[in-house]
């Protein structure tokens, strides 16, 4: 669990301003609901949960923690937003996994579904390389953003088609390390 922690009342961001929107205990609180519903969910499975960088570093962490069964973890990189707000739908892999994946159960780990290429690019190609099964934990899901409708087994909080940053989450490379999420908060921006 993340220690108490000061809440900046609002975060400036290449003159855009982000206000709280989910704050740290509620994030806990559904995080550790997500671990309790994958521990019984999997149990006996040996599962690899894959954290797909640099976004999802944050949430990965609290939920591998609570995770109680038998389990490996590795870690795989993409890039579709580069410095802007919206994603380009250009996917390009980063970084690979080091792990076997062929006949193991795998668990994505993401940080959010916005248009679901990321998720498009990921199923495909983890598909390749024939896992026993194949499952998406994500924390947050923007469902009015979505192209490209793929089932999630693990949703946290449904959120708005706002830009949202904070726990992981970045603008420009920026605010990943803030301990709650923040939105961007559309009265405060230059757009």
């Amino acid at each position: 669990m993340t220690p108490n922690v000061n809440i900046p009342p609002q975060v400036q961001i290449n003159g855009d301003r982000f206000v709280p929107f989910i704050e740290v205990d509620h994030l806990q609180r559904r995080i550790s609901e997500l671990a309790e519903t994958i521990n019984r969910d999997l149990e006996g499975q040996l599962p690899i949960f894959i954290c797909v960088l640099n976004g999802a570093f944050m949430f990965f962490a609290d939920l591998v923690r609570q995770i109680t069964i038998d389990c490996e973890v590795d870690f795989l990189k993409l890039s579709s937003y580069g410095e802007k707000k919206i994603s380009s739908g250009n996917v390009q892999l980063v970084k690979d996994l080091n792990c076997e994946v062929e006949g193991r159960n795998i668990v994505l780990i993401e940080d959010i579904v916005d248009t679901g290429y990321s998720i498009d690019f990921m199923k495909s190609w983890i598909g390749k390389k024939n896992p026993a099964s194949l499952k998406i934990v994500t924390l947050l899901h923007k469902p009015a953003s979505t192209k490209i409708e793929h089932p999630l087994d693990y949703v946290g909080f449904e959120i708005p088609p706002q830009f949202v940053v904070g726990f992981g989450l970045d603008y420009a490379q920026r605010a990943r390390n803030l301990p709650a999420i923040y939105i961007l908060d559309n009265n405060g921006s230059k757009e």
